[in-house]
């Protein structure tokens, strides 16, 4: 069967067993049992308590869980208390953050008008839009939505807007003719209105074609509900990490259990010991402190006009390789604008010059003018407002000049004519105003305006204006012809005969200005800009190359050429291509695919309906807050509240920074747990008493060392951020060195723990006492020694390269809080004698308490060393 809009309007009748008439109540019914409601289907969402559970199927949380089971199993209750507390804060932050409920479909709903106006029986009623049927005659007027997928079947000057499922930046004229191709695009059907489009302009009727999710809209929203969400390339390399450091984990445990079994010690004793190493292996607040540093992100990002809908959509933009964006609202301004006026003699530089072809341009105009919140605003068709607006910068006011030339008459525009011609009185004659397609216009001129005097029109002003027409048309310039003549009567057959040319005017939906700042920042980061639009392939290679997403028209392709390619052939050449133009809601989910399996990180940002399954396909959809539908905002990680290209630069930024402090965080964490481990297993291969108890190792990981990591978390961004080329996706965590780096720093912090213990122990031993004695002066100085050193260690991570010292040691005003309220905390436990009986520590003297503070500063005096060497 051919598509609807290639059938001529008998042959819609009889495939949809319909007439003008419409249908009857009868078949309305049997209708509605075979179709259905004309409404979304409701997709089933998660309840709160399936997302609190969702937040425990990571790999470290569920080890987290078990070593908290297992040290509450053998009594250890305090650690097990404090483990479980942290992993049920991380889940509760995460259900926060993390709105994952997706509103998409209920907001697809909200879009259909409530109420439609159908002809059923011959007669035409009201009736509510879900009752509409295939086969229902739908009669249109200006001001109301499309409530279904229609075949015209007439129309009268009828103008449609369709920005929100085309992305086309004007209403689109429609007509009821059968169309000859096959394969046109949903943009350039002129015989069909779509569902949640509105009528601007005109009149006419349309048969149902398609209703609910059969529609071009409902398609979308099974797209939307067929998305399935993906990680982000921190969740992926974290959840390595954690299998990585659960497996290491246990492997260390079971080696050393065998080792002291081997040595002879007690089997329960091991077993405690072992289970203190697991606990020193797992950073128990690793995953609350990834979690609090994107929450703080997501606060920054709102500063900055960006909020984020879901959590980890802060890390992905970090590492963000394309942004595709759409065009019209996002990198235009959405307002047509004049550009361009042509009179005879030549362009005007100034607006004042063309003030005869203003005067006309607003007589000719259906625009209202109305003053709001003490601001003037127009109302209208777009093309219509552009032509008012940039008469009221001249001082021309569009009511001022109704009083004067009051209308009596016109003939309005229709598609057939290209053409609108008002009758105005003015003083005691009758002009004649004209605006229309230049081309008709012209042919009907015998006269034109040359500097306020009228002579006949030559052959080479026609050839002039004609090349005026084509410059224009080839910069994707909207343009518009306007003549008058005066007369004595309104003579309806002859009012269009006979004008005095006057000139063209020349209007776009032009780029924003700060786009184009953020084009170039993004090149300069290694970002490809992409701009996907619904609009014609003309208009946005010109916008394109005004911009600098374009350099040559070679990088430009249609949805038609697109169409034809397979997803192979499109996977090989999407990075030839830097505009895509005249494409459908399904050719830009393929393009955000290919990117994608390209191994791109791909954004996209967007604000109308035809943007929302490539706005979830994409790594990062960010939809626009002003201009943006509900459906996009739904189907977004994030929403510009500015609807400002260069916010989503803005925010890549910031997610480039959030990423490179959430790696601090864990490059810190993890050193810290290496020092734990070196501590103890070097004790338990060389048979010594334990110089760090279960509790130390918890305390340690959950108060001394969770402030600075989130401290860290905090640091503002690097110089040359936005110089550097996006980090790949793929890269580990632990690559260019990193993980060598971490290890070796653990292992300085576990021998420096060590030096300290040993240091006590003799010192114990010099004094006669005993070894319970001395054991416990040796496991304090290990103790603090661990918790001190590691708070130095923090500022170590506040740069790779830099020097800490150099660039301002204290610049990081919540590193420096954070070390301060936890250096408090481990003085109140030395200081505190109750605190020292849990912890079982004692009281050190001037001497150790000096040998305590000189390890405690060693890493950072180590690690600044070997920064100058690899600077150099």
């Amino acid at each position: 069967m051919k598509p609807f809009y290639m059938l001529t309007k008998q042959e819609i009748f009889s495939e949809l067993n319909t007439n003008e008439n419409g249908i009857s109540d009868e078949e309305v019914k049997r209708r509605l049992s075979e179709f259905g409601y004309n409404e979304f289907k409701e997709r089933k969402t998660k309840s709160l308590f399936q997302r609190f559970l969702d937040q425990f199927k990571d790999f470290l949380v569920i080890i987290l869980i078990v070593a908290a089971l297992i040290s509450g199993f053998v009594g250890e209750i305090a650690d097990s208390i404090i483990i479980l507390f942290v992993v049920i804060l991380n889940a509760v932050l995460g259900v926060i953050q993390e709105n994952k409920a997706e509103k998409s479909l209920s907001a697809l709903k909200k879009m259909a008008a409530p109420l439609a106006v159908v002809v059923r029986n011959g007669i035409s009623k009201e009736i509510p839009v879900r009752e509409i049927v295939p086969g229902d005659i739908v009669v249109l007027e200006a001001g109301r939505f499309v409530p279904a997928d229609l075949r015209l079947i007439e129309a009268v000057n009828l103008k449609i807007e369709e920005s929100s499922l085309t992305g086309e930046s004007v209403p689109v004229e429609k007509s009821s003719e059968a169309l000859d191709n096959e394969n046109i695009s949903i943009g350039d059907r002129k015989n069909m209105a779509f569902m949640s489009s509105m009528v601007t302009y005109g009149r006419g009727k349309g048969v149902v074609v398609a209703t609910g999710m059969k529609t071009e809209i409902g398609k979308i929203a099974d797209m939307l509900s067929n998305v399935e969400e993906e990680q982000t390339p921190l969740q992926v390399k974290l959840e390595e990490a954690g299998k990585w450091m659960g497996i290491t984990a246990l492997v260390i445990c079971a080696v050393m259990f065998l080792v002291g079994i081997l040595r002879g010690h007690e089997l329960f004793d091991m077993f405690m010991t072992s289970i203190a190493l697991a606990v020193a292996a797992i950073p128990e607040g690793l995953p609350a402190v990834v979690t609090i540093v994107l929450a703080v992100g997501v606060q920054k990002m709102i500063k900055r006009n960006a909020i984020i809908r879901k959590l980890p959509a802060v890390e992905t933009l970090g590492c963000a390789t394309v942004i595709c964006s759409d065009k019209t609202g996002t990198l235009t301004q959405n307002k047509m604008t004049v550009k361009e006026i042509f009179t005879v003699n030549g362009y005007a530089d100034d607006i004042l010059d063309a003030k005869k072809a203003l005067i006309i341009a607003n007589l000719c105009n259906d625009t209202k003018v109305v003053e709001e919140n003490g601001k003037i605003v127009t109302l209208g068709d777009p093309t219509e407002t552009a032509l008012v607006d940039i008469a009221l910068k001249a001082g021309i006011d569009k009511r001022e000049l109704e009083k004067q030339y009051l209308r009596i008459d016109e003939i309005p525009f229709d598609s057939d004519r290209k053409l609108m011609t008002t009758f105005n009185r003015y003083e005691d004659k009758i002009e004649v105003n004209v605006k229309g397609a230049p081309d008709i216009l012209l042919s009907k001129c015998k006269f034109i305006l040359d500097n306020n005097a009228v002579r006949e029109i030559t052959n080479d002003d026609i050839e002039r204006i004609k090349r005026a027409n084509e410059e224009m048309a080839a910069k994707a310039l909207r343009v518009l012809a306007v003549g008058y003549k005066n007369t004595n009567e309104v003579d309806i057959n002859n009012a269009e005969k006979d004008l005095i040319f006057v000139a063209l005017i020349g209007m776009i939906d032009p780029p924003r200005e700060e786009a184009k700042d953020a084009v170039k920042k993004c090149k300069t980061a290694g970002i490809k800009p992409v701009m996907i639009t619904g609009d014609h392939k003309t208009t946005a290679i010109a916008i394109a190359k005004e911009l600098g997403i374009l350099n040559s028209d070679e990088e430009a392709i249609t949805g038609v050429e697109l169409e034809k390619m397979s997803d192979e052939e499109l996977f090989n050449n999407v990075t030839r291509y830097s505009v895509y133009a005249r494409v459908s809601p399904e050719h830009k989910v393929r393009i955000v695919e290919a990117w994608k399996r390209n191994g791109q990180i791909v954004a996209m940002t967007g604000d109308g309906v035809n943007d929302a399954p490539a706005l979830k396909t994409a790594n990062i959809g960010a939809a626009m807050g002003i201009t943006g539908t509900d459906v996009a905002k739904e189907a977004a990680d994030m929403v510009l509240t500015d609807d400002n290209f260069a916010t989503i630069v803005a925010a890549v930024e910031e997610g480039r920074t959030i990423y490179s402090n959430i790696k601090k965080s864990i490059s810190y964490l993890l050193s810290c747990n290496i020092g734990e481990i070196v501590t103890l297993f070097v004790a338990t291969l060389l048979g010594w008493a334990e110089p760090l108890l279960p509790i130390h190792i918890l305390w340690v990981n959950l108060v001394t060392d969770s402030l600075p990591a989130l401290a860290l978390g905090m640091e503002p961004a690097e110089e040359g951020v936005m110089k550097q080329p996006p980090r790949d996706p793929n890269e580990g965590i632990f690559s260019k060195g990193t993980g060598f780096r971490i290890l070796i720093q653990g292992i300085l912090i576990g021998a420096l723990t060590l030096i300290a213990y040993v240091y006590g122990v003799n010192y114990g031993k010099k004094q006669g006492l005993s070894f319970e004695e001395y054991e416990l002066i040796g496991r304090t100085m290990a103790f603090f020694t661990l918790s001190l050193s590691q708070l130095v260690h923090a500022y170590n991570n506040r740069y790779e390269l830099k020097s800490v010292i150099a660039s301002g040691i204290f610049k990081n005003r919540y590193l420096n809080l954070a070390v301060l309220i936890s250096l408090f905390i481990q003085i109140t436990v030395l200081s505190t004698s109750f605190l020292r009986r849990i912890f079982k520590v004692t009281l050190l003297n001037r001497e150790q308490l000096v040998v305590v503070l000189l390890c405690s500063i060693a890493p950072l005096v180590v690690v600044e060393i070997a920064k100058l060497f690899r600077k150099k």
